[in-house]
């Protein structure tokens, strides 16, 4: 009988053996640490034959965590969830010592752990084997066996070659980890760049990129923008909407103290960043203002947390808060060096945002203030204008102007200053008050026309202009028309027919030319006129003589009708709505006395 017994403890050890060599193979093809865990605390626990298997990883110098717990009471895995690396237990000393430790029986566990007396209900024994990987203590294992067993010499050397090579697994996977988790932060901050850079409307722009934050880098973010001195929430962003509406709601109920002295309003006043590993709940009591606040903090279920500030050029824009709750997730050091990253490219998207709306107020500013401040009402003669900016940072060179004249003739004028800018602006200012000076001592075209150019000669002008000069009398029923390189007008008539007058035959402004001349055009009752600069009718890739054509085919539709709406429906319909040019048009219909 003893032979018997021998021979199948020999059996069943050769078996345990051989299935513990197979759990280890699988270490060394597990891909991802919740593998390296199931085999430890699973399959390592079945061929020793453990009634508890568990794994703790170092997650701080000073802190082991339990990341996997196999049989045992439910209460085990909560109390010993986290503790300290200097505790007086079997898994802490092995930790500490680097060394296999195995206490076999209750009473012997007792004596060496005086901290575990009364805790232990039936007869057993403990095997805590060090994770250790070269120089680097990564964790513990911790099996627990039923009565007095322990596995044997030779099971115990397998046993700590199991250990041994758990540990590569966790480093292994570790570093891939990390590699992927490196790839991923950066192609997220490569993805919020292109947000960034995407739009000019920054409050848009921050809602979309806080969505990215809570797709790759936190459950929560919220970005704040310090307006007069006060913080303003202007994104917050989670998975779930109706949380996002809970956190709102929390905020307006309890706003954030501007003299706290951590959180947003700190990193606004000192411009350092604040990263908490871990929120406990010590936090959470510290910061509450009533217990309804406390169990509202609490219910968000906030595990770790960091906030950058939001700085450019010197100035404080705001700042963001990136939250982990339910994924579990603990930031450290590099995830803050991501967070700080992605502030500044945001502080750089609000001020890019602030200057272009600031240089973009001026830009109207002084474009409006070349331009004529309304449309003169003359008798006999209904106006329309439609003048549309590119809706650039730099004003353009369109300009027009509508003058009434005696014996109700009406003088139209629109041209073109080649360029962009406050040198533009200046040139369409000098054109409009000179043009106005000329009209007022002689409005022939040709004579307005030759005094401009006298101009230019005179005074040296650099930049090219060109101009459609027309002069409109009832009286005779007709169009005086002087064009200096301009688009040429187009007129339609009573049978809805719109015809080009004349292409431009002589230079721009600004090109000397001996003389100016004008040519005379049929005007009834109930014609209209058009003058147009080129933002309106051309398009890439198409000859300007096609794009002309298009217009000159829609044109009709200004025969009857309200004119404004009219001319607005025919620049809706001609012009090119991908073409960022300025664009202006001037109608001019003939009513009758």
């Amino acid at each position: 009988m003893t032979y018997s017994a021998t021979v199948s403890e020999r059996d069943d050890a050769a078996r345990r053996l051989t299935q513990l060599r197979r759990v280890t193979a699988e270490l060394a093809s597990a891909q991802d640490l919740a593998t390296v865990i199931e085999i430890v605390v699973a399959h390592a626990a079945d061929a020793l034959d453990a009634s508890v298997a568990t794994m703790s990883l170092l997650t701080d110098p000073d802190t082991l965590t339990m990341v996997g717990i196999r049989g045992g009471q439910p209460e085990t895995g909560e109390r010993w969830a986290t503790y300290p690396i200097d505790a007086d237990v079997p898994a802490s000393e092995a930790v500490r010592t680097r060394q296999p430790v195995a206490v076999v029986g209750r009473a012997a566990i007792e004596a060496r752990y005086p901290s575990l007396v009364g805790q232990i209900p039936t007869e057993r024994s403990v095997v805590c084997l060090p994770l250790i990987a070269g120089e680097r203590a990564v964790g513990v294992i911790g099996l627990t066996f039923e009565g007095t067993h322990v596995p044997d010499a030779h099971q115990s050397e397998f046993v700590e070659l199991f250990a041994d090579t758990c540990a590569q697994a966790i480093v292994r996977v570790e570093a891939v980890t990390a590699a992927s988790d490196t790839s991923a932060k950066l192609e997220f901050l490569a993805d919020a760049a292109v947000e960034l850079a995407s739009s000019l409307d920054y409050r848009a722009t921050l809602s979309n990129v806080a969505r990215l934050v809570v797709e790759s880098l936190g459950d929560w973010c919220a970005v704040e923008i310090l307006d007069d001195g006060v913080l303003h929430t202007v994104a917050v962003a989670h998975v779930d909407p109706a949380k996002v509406e809970w956190a709102r709601e929390l905020q307006r109920r309890y706003p954030s103290d501007p003299d706290a002295p951590t959180g947003s309003p700190n990193v606004v006043r000192t411009g350092a960043s604040e990263l908490y590993p871990e929120i406990t709940d010590e936090m959470l009591v510290a910061g509450a203002r009533d217990e309804e606040h406390l169990q509202l903090a609490r219910d968000l279920r906030l595990r770790s947390a960091m906030i950058v500030p939001l700085t450019a050029r010197g100035r404080m824009l705001g700042a963001i808060t990136i939250i982990a709750a339910e994924s579990g997730r603990r930031y450290g050091p590099a995830d803050l060096s991501v967070a700080e990253d992605l502030g500044r490219r945001a502080a750089m998207a609000i001020d890019n945002a602030n200057l272009y709306s600031e240089t973009r107020q001026a830009a109207q500013r002084l474009q409006q203030a070349v331009l004529p401040d309304s449309r003169p009402a003359v008798p006999g003669w209904d106006v329309a204008v439609h003048y549309s900016a590119a809706g650039r940072t730099d004003v353009g060179g369109d300009f027009y102007d509508v003058l009434p004249q005696p014996g109700d003739r009406i003088v139209v004028v629109v041209g073109d200053v080649m360029g962009r800018g406050v040198a533009a602006a200046a040139a369409m200012a000098q054109m409009r008050a000179a043009v106005r000076a000329y009209a007022a001592s002689d409005p022939d075209p040709a004579e307005v026309m030759t005094r401009l150019d006298g101009m230019f000669l005179r005074y040296a002008q650099t930049q090219l202009v060109t101009l459609v000069y027309a002069l409109l009398d009832p009286a005779g029923g007709t169009i005086s028309l002087a064009n200096a390189g301009h688009l040429p007008p187009v007129v339609v008539g009573l049978d809805a027919r719109a015809e080009v007058l004349e292409k431009a035959l002589q230079p721009p402004l600004g090109v000397s030319v001996p003389t100016r001349s004008a040519r005379t055009f049929p005007m009834p009752v109930g014609a209209t006129l058009l003058i147009y600069t080129d933002g309106l009718v051309e398009r890439r890739d198409e000859d300007i003589d096609d794009s002309v054509q298009r217009l000159v085919e829609r044109a009709g539709r200004l025969l009857s009708g309200d004119l404004q709406t009219a001319l607005d429906e025919l620049v809706e319909g001609v012009q090119d709505a991908d073409r960022n040019d300025d664009v202006t048009a001037v109608a001019v219909r003939r009513c009758g006395s």
